[in-house]
């Protein structure tokens, strides 16, 4: 069946402006289906490198987890397992939709007629989109009140309290991308017809949601960079005073530059196409606010913005990858951890330095 067939009688839309087909052009999506943006290969490769760097990520976070006896360090280490899965299942899930579509070309309007697969797929995009900011700004604060304010906590973060956190992002991102299931908003087809994303038109529901999708998303950016910003300047002070040299303070920094990595991906990736969905909504409120069609070129930027987006969760895990202290002091032998307390003060006795020296 190709993309023409699912054009309705005379190439009106008129019949389907009130379910997901109405705001793509399905003949349009045919005609320039050989487009070098629409290639099915760039969904494909990056579905597969990116299934494969999560995959290595979370093997490489359980390996390290078991290792560890710090508590603060364990719980970072959970909210990036939390964030390596998130990426994953996204990748996952949205994949098993679109590649075979692409390959296949089979027709939405038969295949899924009520709109369910799309509305699935929509889903899928804004929940697993939404969730890699939410917990990056949830880690920039508890690496924020972890440095800053050390002694405002009797102990660190437990695992249990830190996947109880995981949770509650997991399930505000499912609320959100719920409602236009609930009926805020609407999930549609898009160019070139192998995805479903929130649609960006006039009208009232779709303007709400979609604002309120791109400003949560700006908000947790922005968020993670004034956390990470105050928390690494607080580093930076700790390490030029002179009593520094007494604290192991090495994997904080690890962490925080693990972290900055994560923020400044996911703003390349991610601001444009949030400032895109906001600039390209604000200059449709003059309209009538009746049903329209997106225009080609809109559909187009947006694909773009989108792919962009799918990098983020290529990115993410070789954040981790590579920016540990054993693969940093391999490429640079010369990083070595800062002196300890012991080889300050030597003539402290045996039983003290038992004492004082970590598992």
């Amino acid at each position: 069946m190709e993309w023409g067939d699912m054009d309705p009688p005379n190439s009106s839309t008129a019949g389907w402006s009130d379910t997901c087909f109405g705001v793509f052009n399905a003949s349009e999506g045919h005609n320039t289906a050989q487009n070098s943006i629409t290639s099915p290969w760039f969904s494909t490769a990056f579905g597969l490198i990116g299934l494969c760097s999560n995959l290595f990520a979370l093997c490489v976070l359980l390996t390290s987890s078991r290792k560890l006896s710090s508590r603060a360090r364990s719980s970072f280490l959970i909210f990036l397992c939390g964030l390596v899965v998130t990426d994953f299942m996204g990748l996952l899930v949205t994949a098993s939709v679109i590649i075979p579509y692409h390959f296949f070309k089979f027709a939405w309007a038969k295949v899924d007629p009520g709109c369910h697969l799309c509305n699935f797929l929509g889903f899928s995009m804004v929940f697993f989109g939404q969730c890699p900011l939410l917990l990056g700004a949830t880690m920039a604060g508890e690496r924020f009140f972890g440095i800053n304010h050390p002694f405002s906590r009797s102990t660190s973060i437990s695992k249990r309290r830190a996947w109880s956190i995981v949770g509650l992002v997991w399930g505000f991102s499912c609320l959100l991308g719920l409602l236009p299931v609930l009926g805020l908003g609407r999930y549609t087809l898009q160019y070139p017809g192998s995805w479903c994303f929130i649609t960006l038109l006039p009208n009232t529901g779709d303007v709400i949601f979609c604002l309120l999708f791109a400003f949560l998303g700006i908000f947790s950016v922005l968020l993670s960079f004034i956390f990470n910003t105050v928390s690494v300047v607080t580093l930076c002070r700790v390490y030029h005073d002179r009593e520094s040299v007494q604290r192991r303070r090495d994997s904080e920094v690890e962490m925080m530059v693990q972290l900055v990595g994560i923020m400044v991906i996911a703003t390349i990736c991610w601001m444009p196409l949030l400032i895109f969905i906001v600039q390209t909504v604000l200059q449709q409120l003059p309209a009538s606010g009746q049903a329209q069609m997106l225009p080609l070129e809109t559909q187009k930027l947006l694909l773009i913005y989108i792919r962009m987006v799918t990098w983020n969760q290529i990115l993410d895990p070789w954040v981790y990858i590579l920016f540990r202290r054993a693969v940093l002091q391999r490429v640079y032998p010369s990083l070595r951890p800062r002196p300890s307390i012991f080889s300050l003060y030597p003539i402290l006795n045996p039983s003290l330095r038992r004492k004082l020296t970590p598992d």
